[in-house]
């Protein structure tokens, strides 16, 4: 237990009731709305660890024994915040709430200051703490004017981690002594007996998968990245949890609320003195308690390098890596202070990892500068050649407590005056390679190239038949964000919720009417953006799913007459039906003992009875001749020519769509791959 110097819990005769209300705010969209979701993609680290902090407090009774606790936990990603409602839990008699609006980022401080705003009009307490406080007040020497205003209005401003520090920032809240800043920036906290970050069980549910968590096992990195915030925040002096609290936790989260999957936080994982430890205790809770845990964690260029951290790695669990590779230029390296990145040794990076069946996923930044729009359409290329299996690509941001915003200070360089816009997905300054738009235009394009059908067909094939489906979904869940939601994959979840009132203040309030059509729109623009994602993803899985014996036979006889056709691709229906019948007669004919059955069936009549048979696969490897039918069919309505239409035809490819498309969905939903029963 951390001891915090107490000796005897404290008494607070102004209240009884304690409600602490953590807020992990959103951010705004282009038109002003709030960005929440029904399903959310990525739970906050920060939120769980106010929370563990909290409950920490509260256990111990520090701040009085008979001192009623209410502790919520808010993600507004996933939930909305409802200010008139926390307000009214404040009028109860004896009652102090907090409200904590925690994690904030630089992005998300428009919105977090909008809701501190609102909460001290209720006359609530509110504390602001984050990385962009606590990067601004790391790199300003004066607060600047919108951080004086919310001082002015009295919130509080909390800079640095809080461990060991906590409970004196609540016992100052209950006796009405809150400080306008509090700033720990100076001396890091040793967290290794620290309390742990927490699961809320009311946030259980709101994400897409409910068996996954976050947890920091450390903090800090070593290295000097110019566009990062964390050397700035939280030092480069790296501290580490105790691996027995980690165990701990994990075994926790199983028995109580069967968290299997986590994503460990830390900055480079593999840069923790502890990592072999850590690693060596979830190889134990897999192999000697039984524990399912998986993990995804970030390391750097260099840990393929490290001996035995992959092989432990991935006996322990590891499913995926996130690596900082930025960029593929020599020159962008050098100036954004990556000197460990070494171009010529990213391919074996990405081999070694996937020799151990762990999945790859790159960061990549745009907007170097040395990058132009041909270099950066070059190196896109490029990148695809390294065989990654996700890349998530950023555009360079000069955030708060960066040295690119140092030096963009110190050069008066003119960023954008929008906070909102500091989300790494738009321009913020006039980049001297690329004019306005066109950095935008290649950012958008790096997006759709790496994840079109093409080189997601690419990457399934070539993925470990246990990573398939794990790649799958993430295809689904990175081509969701982008194409149907138009934004990141890491803000961005699934059905979005919006409120007509809960809309920027530099915006005008719309009409119930105005917001109806608008709301239309959107749902509209979603289903379409919907239909056109189950379509090419279903495309993806007809391409590259798992092939029966059975099946890779017919594909050879297939490939045979293909040799004979010039334009494959361009075979309609009837024709390409007619080859694979007269492929499956051939290999009828070619190996008759293979198709024998214990109730004597025709091999032929065997394949008519898959092929009619909705949950069974059959000899079709694309919809291609289906959706050349349906854009004749759509030419003959726009032209008037409705007696051309061939009714039993269109019908037939209907069916043929439904028959595709549920088996798809089937495989889809079981998350595991299936073929054509073994007829040998």
């Amino acid at each position: 237990m951390v001891n915090f110097g107490h000796t005897a819990a404290e008494t607070f005769p102004l209240f009884d009731r304690l409600h602490l209300c953590l807020i992990k705010p959103s951010k705004y969209d282009d038109d002003g709305y709030v960005i929440r979701y029904w399903k959310g993609v990525l739970p906050s680290n920060t939120l769980a660890c106010l929370y563990g902090l909290s409950e920490d407090v509260k256990n111990r009774g520090v701040l009085g024994n008979n001192l009623k606790w209410r502790i919520d936990a808010i993600d507004e990603t996933v939930q909305r915040v409802d200010v008139e409602g926390i307000a009214r839990l404040n009028r109860r008699k004896g009652t102090k709430t907090i409200v904590c609006l925690v994690g904030v980022q630089t992005n998300q401080f428009p919105r977090a200051a909008d809701l501190a705003l609102e909460f001290r009009r209720q006359g609530l307490d509110v504390l602001i703490g984050g990385f962009h406080v606590s990067g601004v007040i790391s790199t300003l020497p004066e607060m600047p004017a919108d951080l004086r205003a919310l001082q002015e209005a009295g919130v509080t401003l909390v800079a640095g981690e809080i461990e060991n520090r906590w409970e004196m920032i609540l016992k100052d809240a209950l006796n009405n002594s809150l400080m306008p800043l509090y700033n720990f920036l100076q001396e890091s906290p040793d967290i290794s007996r620290a309390p742990m970050p927490r699961i809320p069980k009311n946030l259980l549910n709101r994400y897409a998968v409910k068996h996954f968590a976050t947890l920091d096992c450390g903090r800090g990195c070593p290295f000097q990245c110019t566009f990062c915030t964390v050397i700035n925040v939280q030092g480069r002096q790296m501290r580490y949890r105790c691996v027995d609290s980690i165990a701990e936790r994990i075994r926790e989260n199983y028995r109580q609320h069967n968290v299997s999957y986590y994503f460990f936080t830390d900055d480079n994982f593999c840069r923790n003195k502890n990592w072999e430890p850590i690693l060596d205790m979830l190889i134990r809770l897999r192999e000697e308690e039984s524990i399912p845990v998986s993990f995804m964690i970030q390391v750097d260029t260099q840990s393929h390098r490290i001996p035995g951290f992959i092989e432990k790695a991935a006996r322990a669990g590891c499913s995926q890596v996130f690596i900082g590779m930025e960029s593929i230029n020599e020159e962008n390296l050098k100036a954004a202070g990556k000197k460990q990145n070494r171009v010529t040794d990213f391919k074996n990076l990405v081999n070694a990892y996937h020799e151990a069946a762990i999945s790859t996923h790159l960061a990549y930044i745009i907007g170097f500068p040395f990058d132009s729009e041909e270099s950066v359409q070059r190196d896109i290329q490029n990148l695809q050649q390294l065989g990654a299996d996700q890349v998530s690509f950023f555009m360079l941001t000069p955030l708060p407590g960066s040295m690119d915003y140092l030096q963009f200070l110190s050069k008066a360089t003119l960023m954008d005056a929008d906070l909102n816009n500091f989300d790494t997905f738009h321009e913020t300054f006039r980049h001297q390679r690329m004019k306005p738009r066109v950095w935008t235009r290649c950012y958008e394009k790096a997006w759709k190239d790496f994840y079109s059908v093409e080189n997601m067909k690419r990457i399934l094939k070539n993925a470990k038949p246990q990573k398939y489906w794990d790649l799958f979904l993430n295809f689904i869940w990175y081509k969701n964000a982008i194409q149907v939601e138009e934004g990141h994959p890491m803000l961005h979840g699934f059905v979005r919720l919006k409120g007509r009132r809960e809309r920027r203040r530099i915006y005008s309030l719309e009409s119930r009417w105005v917001y109806f059509k608008r709301r239309v729109r959107d749902i509209w623009r979603t289903l379409i953006g919907w239909s056109k994602l189950a379509l090419e993803m279903e495309e993806v899985w007809l391409q590259t799913r798992h092939r029966s014996s059975l099946e890779e036979r017919v594909v050879l006889e297939l490939e045979q007459y293909q040799k004979r056709i010039r334009e494959w691709r361009k075979l309609r229906l009837p024709e390409l039906r007619t080859l694979y019948r007269q492929a499956a007669l051939a290999l009828e004919k070619s190996s008759h003992r293979h198709f024998s059955s214990p109730l004597r069936i025709p091999s032929y009549f065997q394949l008519w009875l898959q092929k009619w048979n909705v949950f069974s696969d059959s000899l079709t490897f694309t919809r291609f001749p289906m959706r050349w039918y349906w854009r004749s069919v759509l030419r003959q309505l726009k032209q008037g020519h409705f007696h051309r239409i061939r009714l039993f035809k269109t019908a037939f490819t209907g069916f043929r769509e439904f028959v595709l498309f549920a088996r798809f969905l089937r495989a889809l939903l079981k998350r595991v791959d299936y073929s054509v029963p073994n007829l040998e």
